[in-house]
């Protein structure tokens, strides 16, 4: 076996990696950017190598500079983790001819399976079924246009060597697939330094459902059932699942030996994954293969009991699998939540700076569930813009679906962020949603539930009763610690505009309450001033909320529910139904950053009238182009900024007369 293993990569999955790597006994070095030289994944590995500044394009991305860190450290293997150089064959091809071993798959089947218009054609020679599309070069928008309408809108914009959502579009018609098209280039040229681009049929409320398959270098090749990951924002996945609800044993089983026989047919030897698209009527075809572990692994790990890194290090070390197809049963149900630092209230644009708190929900077993949480940040880390702006995947196991969805939701709660946006809101709503719970999917899932965008929820009866108990609570702790002690027993509680009449009947292990003539029992409570997580169970059901004292009271969160709570005599809050409500400022008439980052290109300019839905500017953040458009007709009366400028977020770009 490998004594040193090398890990081309950064974030939670050198971490993950580096984790694997120590339950089997062998070294790890960790190579690292300027801006990770204090990363999580730098203080666990046993040595640690600078390879360039940050952008990955000076360091990540530069084989050569890998290779040296090999041989400077005596490396005998190279894992890439995913992104970046995983799905290389150039990189692969080098280190095999550098008596390197690569963690991955052979250069061939990276080649054979990593180009998306390739492997488009070699699946249909193989007989897998192919969604309709011109896979061809395509070399200029005017030809674009042409092959979209012998195809029928909506199309699928792809950018050939795309990866992670990147390079992607969806268009409607042909002012749609002009823009896009431009657009898909540019970011492809961008991310992965190759501008190709192909074009195929858009499948009307798809579901994203992928196959993950193993293979050695003896010609064994197994899979590992489905992953379903439908639930996606900008073509990213955020929430993924195993099994998928969707499946029969019957789909399953068909959809597995497609993934098997494609991979066999490329002499596959390491993990990997067989994406399809698939109709709600189980039909499916063949989307593409991503040639290296995929994030979503955990999933799968949890419902198989397989370790995929470990497999991966032991087939590319030449072991043939340990694993027969028929060993292989599905064991309960596993959700993964990718929390990532993005404001979902802002279309979940992304949001950098340093995590000044990140508390993280315990791990291991609960009694009934478990919790995984992979992570390669910690509290006083920076999120930066050079890279993926992943906080952590949290994942749940239960015995059944609503299990796991459920563990979700409370592990969810017991997560808490400082310091930059971030997206556990939007994923605790997800969990409490009725048709996520129902399983009936589709990757329009955000839009057809979030038609205008994710906003604030409305709470729950169960929300409302616990944001006022622990406010109560919390009241009553504070009054004691300035020196009052507490003898009114009514109170009123006011959650923003709605007002709650309490009497408080018992102050003790069980803090007993009558809110607007029903009992609640608040017990089990853990809070101390200054902590913002306020945890206890409401009539025996646990909960966990985020608080924050505010001037005149306190900020409650519980899950994505938020509301303003203050608690007051009831005399008081009959004066404030009087005060006048304060008259939000007009900003109609501006266009501001809605993220930091890189300003690409300016289309409009003083005095220029502009429709509703042009195109005013374009932002690259992340490493993706955000194109912001005009929300009303007008006038340009300033721009504010120029191609090749940095913005922070909330700058003023526009402003209409």
């Amino acid at each position: 076996m490998f004594s040193k293993i090398l890990i081309a990569n950064r974030g939670e999955i050198a971490v993950r990696i580096i984790k694997t790597c120590r339950r089997m006994g062998i070294q790890t070095v960790q190579v690292y950017s300027e801006a990770d030289a204090g990363s999580l994944a730098v203080e666990m590995a046993d040595e640690a190598v600078l390879i360039g500044p940050a952008p990955a394009a000076q360091s990540y991305l530069l084989a050569d500079r890998i290779i040296e860190a090999v041989r400077q450290t005596g490396a005998e293997a190279v894992h890439p983790g995913f992104g970046f150089l995983s799905e290389n064959a150039g990189f692969a091809r080098r280190l095999r001819d550098e008596k390197i071993a690569f963690i991955g798959p052979n250069p061939e089947a990276i080649e054979a399976m990593g180009d998306k218009i390739t492997s488009k054609k070699f699946a249909a020679e193989a007989g897998v079924s192919t969604v309709p599309g011109h896979m061809g070069l395509i070399d200029s928008p005017e030809q674009a246009v042409e092959i979209a309408r012998t195809i029928g809108y909506p199309v699928m914009i792809k950018a050939s060597a795309g990866g992670g959502g990147k390079g992607i579009r969806v268009a409607h018609s042909d002012a749609d697939m002009a823009e896009g098209f431009a657009a898909v280039k540019a970011e492809a040229k961008s991310a992965f330094g190759d501008d190709r681009v192909f074009l195929e049929k858009f499948i009307e409320n798809p579901r994203h459902i992928e196959i993950q398959v193993l293979g050695d270098k003896h010609g064994n090749i197994i899979h590992l059932f489905e992953r379903e990951c439908s639930i996606q924002r900008r073509n990213q996945k955020v929430i993924e699942e195993a099994p998928s609800p969707l499946l029969d044993e019957k789909t399953r089983e068909a959809m597995g030996a497609q993934a098997v026989a494609l991979a066999r047919a490329v002499n596959y030897d390491s993990a990997g994954t067989v994406e399809f698209v698939a109709g709600q009527d189980r039909s499916f075809y063949f989307l593409e293969m991503n040639t290296r572990l995929q994030v979503e692994h955990p999933v799968t790990e949890l419902i198989t009991g397989v370790d995929l890194v470990e497999q991966m290090i032991r087939s590319a070390w030449g072991e043939a699998l340990s694993l027969k197809q028929a060993d292989l049963k599905i064991n309960g149900w596993a959700i993964e939540s990718r929390i990532y630092a993005e404001d979902p209230y802002r279309g979940f644009l992304p949001s950098i700076g340093r995590l000044v708190r990140y508390e993280k929900p315990e791990e291991g077993d609960h009694g009934g569930y478990l919790v995984r949480n992979d992570s390669g940040v910690r509290e006083g880390d920076e999120i930066s813009m050079f890279y993926d702006p992943m906080i952590a995947k949290l994942c749940t196991w239960a015995p059944t679906r609503e299990g796991a969805i459920d563990a979700m939701g409370r592990a969810l709660e017991d997560t808490h962020l400082e310091g930059v946006g971030h997206n556990v809101p939007f994923l605790a709503a997800v969990m409490d949603e009725p048709v996520f719970r129902s399983g009936k999917l589709s990757t329009r899932y955000i839009a057809d539930i979030y038609p205008d965008g994710f906003g604030h929820q409305s709470a729950t009866d169960f929300q409302v009763r616990a944001s006022a108990m622990a406010a109560l609570w919390m009241h009553g702790v504070l009054s004691e610690q300035s020196g009052g002690p507490q003898t009114r027993d009514e109170w009123t509680v006011r959650l923003d505009r709605q007002v709650i009449a309490a009497r408080i009947e018992e102050v003790g292990d069980v803090f007993r309450v009558v809110l607007d003539g029903r009992e609640a029992r608040l017990s089990e409570i853990d809070w101390s001033p200054g902590r913002p997580l306020f945890r206890a169970e409401l009539d025996g059901v646990a909960f966990t909320a985020e608080v924050r004292r505010a001037a005149d009271g306190f900020d409650v969160r519980h899950r994505a529910a938020k509301a303003r709570v203050r608690v007051m005599r009831p005399a008081i809050s009959a004066l404030y139904d009087r005060l006048p409500e304060k008259v939000a400022p007009d900003t109609s008439k501006l266009i501001a950053s809605p993220m930091p980052g890189l300003i690409v290109s300016v289309s409009v300019a003083p005095g220029q009238e502009v429709k509703s839905g042009e195109t005013v500017l374009v932002i690259e953040a992340m490493k993706m182009q955000n194109i912001i458009r005009a929300e009303r007709d007008g006038r340009v009366k300033a721009v504010h900024v120029e191609a090749g400028a940095s913005v922070p977020a909330d700058e003023v770009l526009v402003e209409f007369e």
